[in-house]
């Protein structure tokens, strides 16, 4: 099966408002941007996104967000995105901070049909507990917070100790960023690329693909495949324009050593 679409636009056509969205990346790696911005100019709102982060002040998720296109956020951590934290904290948006394990396992069970699994992160804190702020109202006052969780003693390796049930995430859709894609919808990551978008991609019920590079079935090493087209829905290859728009999130440098030579040495 044939699985391209000849553009971003006609892939995310049919994405309602409202609709939930596994997005891929880390920071500003791995990002399916092109699938962000035809779903911005399609005036899509009211979305609720799954991701590590919420892209950057202006880029990434960030252009979702500052167009005020997103309601409901759950992710790792607010990073250095001041618009992210100016709207959660002044309670325009919603947010459920999850440790950054527990997020990829929620999606990675999603995907597999896990629907809840134990794990020990969180234990003792409000992420077990309940009363993490999920929304701020104008006056800064908390008027959503989060629930408390089942616990539980497991023994294991002949000692019991507590866990905590997390329960997994599936979303409407799925924006993942590849290196690599066959019309199948067999994808391949490049390096740090690789972070949250197979999981993304495996939480979502229509997994869309933007692809550096687009190949025939049967050109990929089935060894190298890294999330498999049974869960890739939609495919779009990337022009070469698009596929290299790569920002860097910080840039550090320093003054280079003038070169001399003394006494034979540089």
């Amino acid at each position: 099966m044939d699985k391209t679409y000849s553009s971003a636009a006609s892939a995310v056509a049919d994405i309602p408002d409202g609709a939930s969205i596994a997005v891929g990346g880390f920071g500003l790696v791995g990002v399916p941007i092109v699938l962000i911005r035809a779903l911005l100019a399609q005036g899509t709102t009211a979305l609720h996104v799954v991701s590590n982060n919420c892209g950057v002040d202006g880029w990434g998720l960030g252009e979702l967000l500052r167009e005020g296109r997103i309601s409901r956020v759950i992710a790792s951590y607010i990073g250095e995105n001041k618009d992210f934290a100016r709207r959660y904290l002044g309670g325009e948006l919603e947010v459920e901070l999850t440790p950054q394990g527990t997020l990829a396992e929620r999606m990675r069970a999603g995907g597999s049909g896990i629907p809840a699994f134990f794990t020990a992160s969180g234990v003792g804190t409000m992420v077990a507990d309940g009363g993490l702020p999920w929304r701020y109202g104008p006056d800064g006052q908390v008027t959503v917070s989060s629930p408390a969780k089942e616990t539980r003693l497991i023994s294991s390796l002949g000692s019991a100790k507590e866990y905590v049930l997390e329960e997994a995430i599936v979303t409407d859709y799925a924006f993942v960023r590849a290196a690599k894609g066959d019309r199948h919808g067999n994808l391949v990551f490049e390096k740090s690329a690789r972070n949250f978008n197979p999981v993304a991609g495996m939480a979502g019920r229509i997994t869309i693909a933007e692809v550096d590079e687009l190949v025939e079935p049967g050109q990929i090493d089935p060894d190298e495949v890294h999330l498999a087209g049974i869960y890739v829905n939609r495919i779009v290859q990337l022009g070469a324009a698009d596929a290299a728009d790569l920002p860097i999130e910080k840039t550090t440098t320093r003054p280079r050593a003038a070169a001399a030579t003394l006494n034979g040495q540089r």
